[in-house]
């Protein structure tokens, strides 16, 4: 009898088993199914009907149990399947029946189900038994199982399992070692860069001539034929649909497959090479779509390169997971939860996508538009269905453009997220349905699974602490992690209502909402002296962390203010809100001003200057958005002002002469209140101090006449993000607008040498001059821009070091003296800084989202973690 997997006997055993699926341990109580599973996984992977039996009725061998274990078992495994887990299970699973169950929980996650049987002697599991006294069945029991076990071995492959390993003997069993393999389709650790390439169809000089463009070379044969093409730092992907319709078929599958076999690119099997292969198999199909030109053209090739093709085209699997699983490429198209998995459902919707059952009035099948509620992490790349424009749909895109019908060849360079293509040389075949602009032959879904368009967000967006929303116990996808260029931010789930509670009632329009500014963390608080903060601290923190330049910058006491401008109403209606030039809104996303037409005003004068300024045209944008100061304070703060500092300082002024008078009467009386008379003279000082500070940032505004705006960033425009600037560039230009509007002001600052100590020196006293008259401090910042990193990866984006008088509206009017000074220094800055950079991370991959034209709520996802983490319990004067 031909068994599956049978081997001869070595000293070891290798065992291959899927990274991630479903393990099944067959065999005959007795036979040492818990002790190889002890030996070789995870007691976590391991699950068995003896513990589920005792976890359903305390006892592990009630067999009265055995029907509710079993449902337990099945459940747990299906969750951890669901989870992407490997799965252990420890049964006797002799009878087909047992095993029947566990197989359709694997092909319902869409996992590999391994069959790894231990077929020990009878009379060894007989000895084993007997040696437990929690085994008191007879040896018939045991005989009875390896009948049922030995009539089941040939049939294991037919009943779904997809590698089967057979353990003959007790030196066999011990000799097995298990190799965890990953699934052919993950690929998660090839991050590329690469070039994914749409339907080819047969069109061999576009893809030569687009392989070119994309500074691949080719190589040739003797007779000049494309045999493959290399790039020196790139990777090809391919989407599948190589053959059918186009002139040369064979052309273009010589040119992949050598690329393929030279490791110069990746392909993925589309439904024309599903339906080639069972034609050359001998298949009875529809010779229909270009199948019969694609066939007559082998007939003209040698057999050895048919068959070839039949063996290449074959092995082809249904995606890739690439990139640590940040990009798929699949024919056409996967939804997230298909994603790494391997299924016939799986390789089916890879290669037809989702259809109705139905077809349209070209016979073509009607599908259902997976896309528009894709809310999946991973960008998904592929093609299939013809597209007149390759377009970004919830961070999906399709890339067949049609060449074979006369369009184009279109292939996307990844990460980039440019689109490069080539026009057709030729319409080779007319297309049973044209296709044009929005019409993409998709069916309107069912109530069920109704769809909404991409500008449209939904509380299941952002699923922090919506738990309600995890289907059989299992976390929502997007969970707690937002995961950002610059690495993953855990969002905590409980601050998530009051986030919600200000985006749904408070913030302005989502659509203006590209972006929210950080929280900045003050400079390490100083140990000595009579200040708190010093500009030093801020210097040896970028220094130790191997910067060698920082930019001091002029901290204007307003409040921070994110502006976005449109050139023109055209401009807002097309990428933000319809009947407006832009927004202004605060850090927490509201609108700054209460009153819509000084936020008119306030957008008008900042449109006139980017234009006086030429920036509309040297940045290529019909919109911009900054982020700065608005100044006074009082334009945004006039309520806190008045009811917090300005009630502080009428209550002292009023109560400290009253003691004032007190003390004097009992100096008259001979009483010695010499010390209590210091202590108010002192306070009245410190007050007056106090009051003085906020004044100094108040002041009358009327509409747009009064305020001041101070960017000291340009953060975004059309198709960019500028983090990656410096500071000197993001500078100048705030200077070229201050020159064409009075509402504008520049930022006084200055570059410093952290390795000179005259100029950090002078950068101390330039910090000491401006808080002296007045100023409230400066932020430190790396030279490099917003992206600087240091050994421990991302640095602050900034550190702000406040004056000693205008620490005291922060910290209390006496702050300064020596008793809370030292109490002061104590102050833990640990979960201030903490806050400060997830929320920078968070800001940065906003505006990288919103500059590669994502979805919203892929771009709402980050501002919303950020808005969520100001919930954070943080002490406000930091």
């Amino acid at each position: 009898m031909s068994e599956p997997n049978q081997e001869p006997a070595t000293e070891r055993r290798a065992l291959g088993v899927p990274q991630m699926g479903l393990v099944v341990l067959v065999g005959v109580s007795g036979s040492g199914k818990s002790s190889f599973a002890a030996r070789h996984f995870r007691h976590t992977q391991v699950i068995s009907s003896d513990f589920c039996r005792g976890l359903v009725s305390d006892d592990e061998n009630d067999q009265t149990a055995t029907s509710a274990a079993f449902d337990l078992l099945h459940h747990i495994v299906g969750v951890r399947l669901r989870r992407g887990l490997l799965t252990v299970v420890d049964a006797t699973n002799v009878q087909p029946k047992a095993r029947d169950q566990l197989v359709r929980v694997a092909k319902q996650n869409d996992v590999l189900a391994t069959a790894i049987v231990l077929d020990v002697p009878v009379s060894v599991a007989r000895e084993r038994n007997q040696s437990r006294p929690d085994r008191d069945f007879g040896g018939h029991v045991v005989a009875r199982q390896h009948r049922d076990l030995r009539s089941s071995l040939k049939h294991l492959r037919k009943e779904g399992f997809s590698r089967v390993h057979i353990l003959r003997g007790v030196e066999e069993v011990e000799r097995a070692e298990i190799e965890p393999e990953p699934l052919w389709n993950d690929k998660r650790d090839s991050t590329g860069p690469f070039d994914i390439i749409g339907d080819v169809h047969g069109c061999r000089s576009e893809l030569e001539a687009l392989l070119e463009r994309l500074g691949y070379t080719i190589e040739r044969d003797r007779l000049g034929r494309a045999t493959g093409a290399r790039h020196p730092e790139r990777t090809a992907a391919f989407v599948g649909d190589l053959v059918d319709r186009g002139p040369d078929t064979p052309g273009v599958l010589r040119l992949v497959m050598g690329m393929v076999a030279a490791g110069d690119a990746l392909c993925v099997a589309g439904n024309h090479e599903n339906k080639l292969v069972r034609a050359l198999n001998g298949r009875k199909v529809k010779v229909g779509h270009g199948l019969a030109e694609t066939l007559e053209q082998l007939d003209a090739e040698p057999e050895e390169f048919r068959q070839a093709v039949r063996e290449f085209c074959d092995g082809l699997v249904s995606h890739y997971l690439l990139d640590g699983g940040q990009l798929v490429v699949a024919h056409a198209g996967l939804k997230e939860e298909y994603q790494g998995r391997a299924s016939g459902r799986v390789r089916s919707f890879a290669l037809y996508g989702e259809t109705t059952g139905e077809t349209d009035e070209y016979g073509l099948p009607v599908r259902y538009p997976w896309a528009k509620e894709y809310r999946g992490r991973a960008t998904v790349v592929y093609g299939h269905t013809p597209v007149p424009e390759a377009e970004w749909l919830n961070n999906t895109i399709c890339l067949d453009t049609g060449c074979v019908f006369g369009g184009r060849l279109t292939a996307l360079r990844y990460p980039e997220r440019e689109l490069v293509d080539v026009a057709a040389e030729h319409t080779w075949y007319e297309p049973a349905r044209p296709f044009l602009a929005g019409d993409t032959n998709t069916a309107a879904p069912p109530a069920e699974q109704a769809t909404r368009e991409p500008g449209v967000l939904d509380i299941g967006d952002v699923p922090f602490g919506t738990e309600s929303l995890a289907r059989d116990g299992v976390q929502p996808p997007s969970g707690e992690i937002v995961d950002t260029r610059h690495g993953s931010v855990r969002v905590p789930t409980d601050h998530a209502t009051a986030a919600l509670e200000v985006m749904s009632r408070f913030a302005v329009d989502p659509r203006w909402l590209l972006y929210l500014p950080p929280t900045m963390a003050p400079a390490p608080t100083a140990t000595d002296g009579d200040l708190l903060e010093r500009p030093e601290e801020a210097f040896t923190h970028y220094r130790s962390a191997g910067l060698d330049r920082v930019v001091c910058q002029e901290k204007h006491m307003g409040s921070r203010a994110v502006a976005v401008v449109c050139r023109d109403s055209a401009a807002a209606q097309r990428r933000f809100v319809p009947g407006t030039l832009g927004a202004v809104y605060s850090r927490t996303g509201r609108p700054f001003f209460a009153e819509r037409a000084t936020q008119d005003a306030v957008l008008e004068e900042l449109r006139s200057a980017i234009e006086a300024a030429g920036l509309w045209d040297e940045l290529d944008t019909d919109w911009l958005a900054l982020d700065g100061e608005l100044l006074p304070w009082s334009a945004k703060a006039k309520g806190l002002i008045r009811d917090q500092y300005a009630a502080l300082g009428a209550a002292a002024r009023s109560a400290l002469p009253a003691a004032r008078e007190v003390l004097s009467a009992a100096a008259e009386r001979g009483l010695d209140v010499s010390g209590l008379t210091e202590e108010v003279d002192s306070r009245e000082s410190d007050i007056e101090a106090f009051s003085q500070v906020y004044r100094r940032y108040t002041w009358h505004t009327e509409g747009v006449e009064g305020l001041r705006y101070a960017p000291f960033a340009v953060l975004a425009a059309e198709g960019a993000a500028f983090t990656d600037r410096d500071h000197d560039w993001h500078i100048a230009l705030a200077e070229r607008l201050a020159k064409h509007s009075e509402l504008v002001i520049g930022t006084r600052h200055r570059a410093v040498d952290l390795s000179d100590p005259a100029a950090t020196s002078a950068a101390a006293e330039w910090w000491s001059e401006l808080v002296a008259s007045g100023g409230e401090g400066m932020v430190v910042k790396p030279g490099s821009g917003a992206l600087a990193t240091g050994a421990k990866g991302l640095l602050q984006p900034g550190l702000k070091v406040r004056g000693p008088e205008y620490l005291r509206i922060i910290y209390g009017p006496d702050y300064l003296r020596p008793d809370r000074l030292a109490k002061l220094r104590q102050r833990g800055l640990g979960r201030k800084s903490g806050l400060a950079l997830r929320e920078h991370k968070l800001g940065l991959e906003s505006l990288a989202r919103h500059a590669r034209g994502e979805a919203m709520w892929r771009v709402h996802e980050p501002v919303f973690a950020v808005l969520a983490m100001e919930s954070e319990p943080v002490d406000p004067r930091l």
